[in-house]
């Protein structure tokens, strides 16, 4: 095999064979394949494209550069990737919930991203928790208590980690098959036997259109399933929050209210949960609508808390979570209302605007080097629809300071429109079947 035969393959237009990709990607992981022609490499795909067998091959060839989890366990091993958006804490809850309900719950998790939370980032939010877990933990965890989130090995996909680094300093981030790559090789890393995707489309999300986000879920499903692994997805609106708070621990809050069993803290987020933790159930074979009763039965009753507690306390968090995690959970010094100008409806909501304005107050990552400040962040952010008076709240600050409380003020009545009302788009704008 020769790196420069392949690229020169890609970037003629014509498809280079799986074992081809699968040797480059195996040559990305060893440094085989030298930075350059890695950066080459991307840049064709980029241009050209690899088709649907080239993108499996790819995939299947970076997913096994490091190691295969294998599973010998009495129930389904499942999970959900989302494509990112702002007040999205759906893993806290799904991992939990599906396993209360006898599934087995591996999920390898990210940080933050741009505009958007960090599962991770939330998770360690909790005081003592720590997601960096040995190989042998994580499968423990996983056994134990049905559901562990932990950050990825060195050792999981190791091709997929050049290669994103490389495509973060050569613009070519945007390529779908280069993006399906990454995400699903560490997910099909995990050993899973069905995956539910939640594709974003809206101001907070990465695709803005839900045309940019079909495109992208199709060509994920399709690459999955042709990797093998049973794989749907949602295409969801992120034209708003998704719960009403926006940082890590403020989240992590929400997420704990819901598995109280307080659906109305945020209901978007619950039924979103419940609709997904259903869709992959019906993967492993039941029946949806039998599915989304029992997973809603898991958290009212409080059994997806246990299963959360649980986790928290393997991974190293306060073993009473669940009873008092009001205290547990780390607060701003300044919190304060952002008030509305004007009478009117919120009308519209920049989610990026409001995501960039948690991570400008500490709550994200603006270089690689940055501190997470957990206590920072946006909570009762009122919904799209929502009728205001002048000078009602319609949202909530959590900052470290005086000045970074103002400043988050002013930049979060630029993010939230006030105006007449506008239709609001469905939850699930669209399903896609394997």
């Amino acid at each position: 095999m020769d790196a420069r035969a392949i690229i020169a393959k890609v970037r003629r237009g014509k498809d280079p064979s799986p074992d081809e990709l699968t040797w480059f990607a195996n040559g990305l992981a060893t440094r085989a394949v030298s930075d350059a022609q890695a950066g080459a490499f991307a840049m064709a795909v980029c241009l050209k494209g690899l088709g649907d067998e080239g993108r499996v091959a790819l995939t299947t060839g970076m997913r096994d550069s490091g190691d295969v989890m294998k599973w010998d366990l009495p129930g389904p091993v499942l999970d959900k990737h989302s494509t990112g958006g702002v007040g999205d804490p759906v893993s806290l809850i799904l991992a939990p919930a599906l396993a209360a309900c006898d599934v087995f719950v591996p999920m390898v998790s990210g940080r933050g991203l741009g505009h958007t939370g960090g599962t991770l980032d939330k998770l360690e939010a909790i005081p003592g928790l720590s997601t960096d877990v040995p190989p042998a933990t994580f499968r423990a965890i996983t056994r134990d208590i049905g559901c562990a989130i932990v950050s990825a090995t060195k050792a999981i996909a190791p091709a997929d980690k050049r290669l994103y680094a490389i495509r973060d300093v050569t613009a070519t981030v945007e390529s779908v098959d280069l993006i399906c790559a990454s995400i699903l090789s560490k997910k099909l890393a995990a050993g899973l036997e069905g995956l539910v995707l939640d594709v974003k489309a809206g101001s907070g999300a990465f695709m803005k259109s839900p045309a940019e986000a079909m495109t992208l879920a199709n060509a994920l499903v399709s690459t999955a399933n042709g990797a093998g692994t049973p794989t749907a997805a949602f295409i969801t609106d992120m034209s708003q929050p998704l719960a009403p708070s926006l940082g890590n621990a403020v989240e992590v809050a929400t997420c704990l209210e819901i598995l109280s069993g307080n659906r109305s803290a945020a209901p978007r987020l619950h039924d979103l949960t419940v609709a997904l933790c259903a869709r992959v159930l019906a993967l492993a074979g039941h029946a949806e609508g039998e599915a989304e009763e029992r997973v809603s039965a898991a958290i009212s009753s409080g059994h997806a808390m246990v299963c959360f507690a649980s986790m928290v306390r393997a991974m190293g968090g306060p073993p009473d979570i669940a009873e008092d995690w009001h205290t547990h959970l780390p607060k701003a010094p300044v919190i304060g209302d952002v008030l509305a100008p004007k009478d009117g409806t919120i009308a519209r909501i920049d989610g990026e605007k409001l995501g960039l304005t948690v991570v400008q107050m500490g709550g994200g990552r603006q270089v690689e080097t940055d501190r997470i400040d957990p206590r920072v962040g946006l909570s009762d952010v009122l919904p799209l629809g929502a009728k205001v008076s002048r000078g009602d709240p319609i949202a909530t600050i959590h900052a470290a300071d005086e000045d970074s409380a103002q400043e988050a003020a002013h930049a979060t009545l630029r993010a939230i429109e006030i105006g007449e009302p506008t239709e609001i788009e469905d939850l699930i704008i669209e399903r896609i079947n394997p």
